[in-house]
């Protein structure tokens, strides 16, 4: 595969695109994260892509497709999945719902590589009518040396894209590293939170983390929760930005997201009827969390069109 005929295999077809790699067929699956934008309303900040290959109608893992591709392909094969998880995203329309797409600094260590991928990213972008800066690259924390992440974080900030740390532990050298390369997120490793949300000491060591991090300007944000207490504890936390089973399961291209969680139409608290222009808006769409120990309030996703 040449770099030349990586766009060249980009198909719009049954309302979502898709690309191939030998026999896999490759498609863009799409995961919100939500953000709180008030005491029990919520608003999708962004949308994580996530691939799903399928040779002969048969779903292959990520973990068990990229051992299949050739290591000469892998960063054409990274570069178009990007591709399709942003134009998939700016299908959905949104004003202002961000895309995280992964990226691997170490496949494009040249710098004219990773000035031209950069370029293709921002064409992309173009396309599917969103600006650079809702592009979020995530970067995983020790996939590379410290030297190439960043640079790699300061050749994306130039180009007008935005960063995310991934797989960040609460060691004092992440915190550090962290800190260091002042990235725009950073997400928490799924399983290790949930294992300091069980006890007292783990959970105040989560908010000194959570209130430090945001007093540097990153944005936490808590991903794999799959209970509904985990949810609440998060938010008890502080942390705004949440992603998991238990908030919204991820879903192929074409989504029904713009259905489920419509993009809020107003600022939260501010009554319709202070818009004329609002006026007929349909009541905020509820969700009702799937498990529920106690009753509490519903959760509010953005309001209908």
């Amino acid at each position: 595969m040449t770099t030349n005929s990586i766009y060249a295999q980009l198909v719009n077809a049954a309302g979502a695109w898709s690309t191939a790699y030998g026999p896999f067929v490759l498609r863009s699956a799409l995961q919100p994260i939500f953000e709180r934008v008030a005491d029990g309303v919520f608003d999708i900040h962004a949308f994580q892509g996530l691939v799903r290959a399928e040779r002969n109608g048969e779903t292959y893992p990520p973990s068990q497709f990229f051992p299949l591709v050739e290591p000469q392909d892998l960063p054409a094969v990274d570069s178009l999945l990007r591709s399709i998880h942003i134009l998939n995203a700016g299908l959905l329309r949104r004003e202002r719902s961000n895309v995280l797409v992964s990226f691997q600094p170490l496949l494009f260590t040249g710098t004219v590589e990773l000035r031209h991928e950069l370029d293709r990213m921002r064409l992309i972008a173009h396309e599917a009518a969103l600006t650079p800066e809702r592009i979020v690259c995530d970067l995983s924390a020790g996939a590379s040396n410290g030297k190439v992440i960043e640079r790699a974080v300061d050749q994306l900030r130039q180009a007008g894209l935005r960063v995310s740390m991934s797989n960040y532990e609460a060691s004092e050298h992440d915190i550090q590293d962290v800190l260091a390369l002042r990235p725009d997120f950073v997400r928490f490793d799924g399983d290790w939170v949930r294992d300091y949300l069980h006890n007292s000491a783990g959970f105040a060591l989560l908010r000194v983390i959570v209130r430090q991090l945001q007093e540097e300007g990153i944005e936490p944000i808590f991903e794999r929760l799959e209970e509904t207490w985990q949810v609440d504890l998060c938010l008890e936390l502080g942390v705004t930005l949440l992603q998991g089973y238990a908030l919204a399961r991820p879903q192929l291209a074409p989504t029904d997201f713009n259905a489920e969680f419509p993009e809020m139409l107003l600022p939260p608290g501010e009554p319709a009827a202070n818009s004329p222009a609002q006026g007929q808006a349909q009541p905020h769409m509820t969700v009702t969390p799937r498990r529920e120990s106690l009753p509490r309030p519903a959760r509010i996703f953005g309001k209908r069109r």
